[in-house]
């Protein structure tokens, strides 16, 4: 069993910054590919980001791609999402997900993922 925990969220204007965090429970972290998605009122789940097990492969949606970096530390067992120059469409509620994907490679697919957070707010204003 995996447990996640998002934190970093909270209201920043456009253009702004936020970094979010996902600290992860257990001793198989790095088993794991990683991946972000969001979900705003009214709309269906996306993905946003995927990141593989060495924290070498990235995958990213093609909305944020440029703005928004992820990454991992291994020893750590955390996972973040740096995210710059933030729009008011990025506003959503931010969940990591984990999941043990053939050769751990990152993946877009929700349903690869097995294990999810709760979430953390993200708030973007114009």
């Amino acid at each position: 069993q995996v447990q996640l925990v998002e934190s970093g969220g909270g209201l920043v204007q456009a253009g702004g910054s936020l970094r979010l965090s996902c600290a992860t429970s257990g001793r198989t972290f790095s088993l794991y590919a990683m991946g972000w998605f969001r979900q705003a009122p009214g709309r269906e789940r996306e993905f946003v980001a995927s990141v593989g097990w060495n924290g070498v492969a990235t995958l990213y949606a093609d909305s944020v791609k440029g703005r928004f970096t992820i990454s991992r530390n291994n020893a750590k067992n955390t996972m973040y999402l740096q995210m710059n120059g933030l729009k008011p469409e990025d506003t959503a509620a931010y969940y990591c997900a984990a999941g043990r994907i053939q050769f751990g490679t990152p993946s877009g697919r929700d349903d690869d993922y097995a294990y999810w957070g709760q979430g953390t707010q993200v708030t973007v204003s114009s």
